[in-house]
């Protein structure tokens, strides 16, 4: 058989899961239990909603496919994301009840980035943060539906962080050197990712998050940070996984689109409640009784 070089992100990322396996340690074990804190707030579980912009309404619905899977996270009690958009859609995000982080892009208009986190401020946003991943394109700076990026120093994630008194995540973080960066200027959190595979050959998430992990614990600044991972989550067992290497949430993205598209708000508090309840039943099974006690002892990886 022909070797073919495989350079997409996603193809690898899924392998590399698909190469995690799970041990059961069934003896002495009970009923799990799925609630965990981020950003210092309980919530029922660690499964999180993506940073998704730009969905219209589904099947000619009242509601975006935003506020519709925004509803849906309040419903479940998840810790809900947003990506780019204008304020007064925003707003309607938060109308919804969800407590929802808002990811702003590193627009080129600097003015820009601070009215957007100022605006969630002002209009009861639980947190706000970055989209770092989406700086760069293939022929200089980035540009999304017609709004063009800049690059973004420390210093300017630093002033982000000391102008608001929401916690800041920091979107895009996909090695040591970035997480420890961001944990010096004082970001809450960050989210391990490489954005739907932008990154050509990019080091599947999962990879990287046991490293990144032991990073910030042994850093003075990094041992409060808490830690999310995207990428490829579509089950429990990929939540297991990711918490097991080291991350304090996992958010779903793609794998949550049929459901938010045929059912709206009911069929992405179905499919929600159901990734918890597989991750419920893998942690019995693996002798965790709660979330915060997952680690990677229960992990077998294929070499």
């Amino acid at each position: 058989m022909a070797y073919t070089r495989l350079s997409d992100a996603n193809e690898i990322t899924a392998r590399y899961m698909d190469s995690i396996l799970i041990q059961e340690r069934l003896i002495d074990s009970v009923v799990a239990e799925t609630s965990t804190t981020l950003l210092g707030e309980k919530f029922s579980s660690p499964v999180l909603t993506p940073a998704f912009s730009h969905l219209s309404n589904y099947n000619g619905r009242m509601h975006t496919g935003l506020e519709e899977y925004s509803l849906a996270a309040k419903e479940c009690n998840i810790l809900n994301f947003v990506g780019m958009m204008e304020n007064d859609q925003f707003k309607k995000i938060v109308d919804t009840g969800a407590k929802t982080v808002r990811i702003v892009k590193p627009y080129a208009d600097n003015a820009k980035v601070r009215d957007q986190f100022k605006f969630a401020e002002d209009n009861g946003a639980f947190g706000i943060g970055m989209d770092i991943d989406h700086i760069f394109g293939t022929t200089g700076y980035d540009i999304v539906v017609g709004e063009e990026m800049a690059a973004q120093t420390a210093d300017m994630l630093h002033s982000y962080i000391a102008d608001s008194k929401l916690p800041f995540v920091v979107k895009g973080v996909l090695s040591v050197s970035d997480a420890i960066k961001c944990a010096e200027v004082g970001a809450k959190a960050i989210i391990v990712s490489h954005h739907h595979g932008r990154l050509p050959y990019a080091v599947p998430p999962m990879m990287i998050l046991p490293e990144i992990k032991k990073a910030l614990a042994k850093h003075p600044a990094g041992k409060n940070v808490q830690i999310f991972v995207d990428c490829g989550i579509a089950t429990g067992a990929d939540v297991y996984k990711a918490l097991a290497l080291g991350a304090d949430g996992a958010a779903v993205g793609r794998s949550m689109l049929p459901s938010l598209e045929k059912d709206g708000v009911p069929g992405v508090t179905k499919f929600l409640q159901g990734i918890t309840a597989e991750l419920r039943f893998i942690m019995s099974s693996t002798g965790f009784k709660k979330v915060n006690d997952i680690d990677a002892s229960a992990l077998q990886i294929i070499r």
